[in-house]
């Protein structure tokens, strides 16, 4: 709102009033404000799992590896994913902090994942790491020969 003084400069006011403009801002930082809880009120339900930076996976945990063909070794020992939440539930006693590391091949799937997710679920374990890097070609080989052994001393 520009003022008209009595004196003898009878100009024009050609300033910007920005006084409107403030009010909407504040207006605006006011709803962000009251609608920014409701937004996370939403998402109090999803827990986000934390990342491991690094760290070295604790090896007497419980360990699914699971190769690119999609097969399953509880402990490196082979097993059939119908027999696998029954294996886990055997294992749940030994378990520190009811915990199941997870370790699969870069080309797994990621239904084999779920299947070893669901598992854990209904053997009751409650933590579950996926370990961060794929089973080296090596380590395929070494589960697949120790498969290999099982099956031969079996068949004897």
């Amino acid at each position: 709102m520009a003022m008209k003084s009595s004196g003898k400069n009878d100009g024009i006011f050609n300033e910007i009033n920005i006084t409107p403009l403030t009010d909407i801002f504040l207006v605006l930082l006011i709803i962000m404000m009251v609608i920014a809880p409701m937004f996370q009120a939403i998402d109090q339900d999803i827990a986000l799992p934390s990342i491991n930076s690094g760290l070295h996976v604790d090896e007497k945990e419980v360990t699914v590896a699971i190769t690119k063909d999609a097969k399953f070794y509880v402990n490196s020992a082979p097993i059939q994913d119908a027999q696998l939440s029954d294996k886990l539930r055997e294992l749940l006693d030994e378990a520190k902090d009811k915990k199941i590391v997870v370790k699969a091949d870069a080309k797994t799937k990621t239904k084999e994942i779920m299947k070893v997710m669901r598992s854990a679920q209904e053997a009751g374990y409650e933590k579950l790491t996926v370990a961060g890097e794929p089973l080296s070609g090596d380590q395929q080989k070494e589960l697949e020969k120790t498969e290999n052994q099982k099956i031969i001393n079996e068949e004897s």
